[in-house]
């Protein structure tokens, strides 16, 4: 399986906190050592709500583009985060 890591958002040069890893067909953003958002087939992109701060906030932003009213609570986006990976293990 092939894995891409890469980063994020608007910053001129690389930053550790701003990851994307590309696992097979699923987009895991990071924001420090925080899955924040996926982006998988059959489930497209899904993101986090913000409870963590600003600096995560415009992370969040760079990913979904501000768009708030999308963002999922923990719950809702753990179980999102399962579906995608468990259709990935399928897919294999």
């Amino acid at each position: 399986m092939e894995v891409t890591i890469s980063n994020y958002g608007e910053c001129k040069k690389p930053q550790a906190n701003t990851i994307a890893v590309q696992v097979g067909a699923i987009t895991y953003y990071f924001s420090y050592r925080t899955c924040v958002a996926i982006d998988a087939p059959g489930i497209g992109l899904v993101v986090r709500e913000n409870v963590w701060g600003p600096t995560t906030g415009k992370h969040l932003n760079w990913i979904d583009g501000g768009a708030r009213a999308s963002r999922l609570g923990a719950e809702a986006f753990q179980e999102k985060l399962e579906m995608a990976i468990a259709q990935e293990r399928a897919r294999q």
